[in-house]
């Protein structure tokens, strides 16, 4: 068996090609959607991510709006630049680049961020909105692997997933929005003792763990649908995810690449939740 491979590159290059459509469509409009991008520090993986989400941006018809703090400004200066961001009606959405440098309460900093603004989708409001199945801004790598496995017809109503992580950005995300579509949901971590015999019975499994090679050939079901959040280099400096691709290629039915698989969609689904943000400003 071979896999099939999810080109993610292809699906976000459809979902914005659909925002740029609607963008040239709206005439009564006063403007374009806007992305504010805040970045504290130097970190050369935080600006390499900045720099790829204002490109998109500026694919689609986005105006995006760059601002930038030195790593030594104070959390003080984020919270105010925030708050100008939260008032100012010419912003439709705000992302603060993470992880922020040392000293900073991320958490804070996420909470200050206006809820109909926060098009990370990682505000309480918008997380809680996901826990009780309210409308709300879903956060958008796991946005986009549900967006993934809808585009290969994966049927998910009563599938066993098993979702490897519990983060707040990917893992208890992605697993309420499994639940929420019906599947039967078990979230593993660096706790859980059986992963393989977990992994074994699962129809679907995503890694978002961050460790090359976790996931093995000897751990997918035939004909599982595999999906790879994980962002690593290997020991040859090459960009690679959780699994080990070209072994469970051989088992798995679908399967996604690293790079050129969940990460286009991550950034495709952040200007989806802008252009929301915007209609919902005007109503459109």
């Amino acid at each position: 068996m071979s896999a099939n491979i999810i080109d993610g590159k292809a699906l976000a290059a459809g979902i914005r090609q659909e925002i740029r459509s609607k963008i040239q469509n709206f005439t009564d409009a006063p403007r374009p959607p806007c992305l504010a991008v805040i970045l504290v520090g130097d970190n050369p993986a935080s600006q390499i991510y900045v720099r790829n989400k204002i490109k998109a941006c500026l694919d689609t018809g986005i105006t995006s709006l760059e601002k930038r703090l030195l790593a030594d400004a104070s959390e003080a200066e984020l919270l105010s630049l925030i708050k100008e961001l939260n008032e100012d009606d010419s912003v439709d959405g705000i992302l603060v680049q993470l992880p922020l440098p040392k000293g900073f309460d991320e958490q804070k900093v996420i909470r200050s961020i206006a809820a109909e603004k926060d098009v990370d989708g990682f505000h309480v409001e918008n997380m809680g909105a996901l826990v009780t199945g309210l409308k709300g801004f879903r956060c958008c790598t796991p946005h986009g692997v549900m967006k993934m496995l809808e585009s290969v017809g994966c049927p998910l109503e009563g599938a066993n997933a098993l979702v490897i992580g519990r983060s707040n950005i990917v893992g208890k995300p992605m697993a309420l929005m499994l639940l929420e579509k019906n599947a039967t949901v078990t979230v593993a971590h660096s706790r859980t003792k059986n992963l393989k015999e977990l992994a074994k019975n699962a129809d679907i499994i995503v890694s978002a763990v961050g460790k090359a090679g976790l996931v093995t050939d000897d751990m997918v079901k035939p004909g599982a649908v595999v999906i790879d959040v994980g962002m690593n280099r290997n020991q040859e400096g090459k960009l690679c995810g959780d699994v080990d691709i070209e072994a469970v290629a051989r088992v798995a039915g679908f399967i996604t690449p690293v790079p050129g698989g969940v990460g286009p969609m991550t950034i495709a689904m952040l200007l989806d939740n802008t252009m929301r943000a915007f209609e919902n400003r005007f109503n459109l």
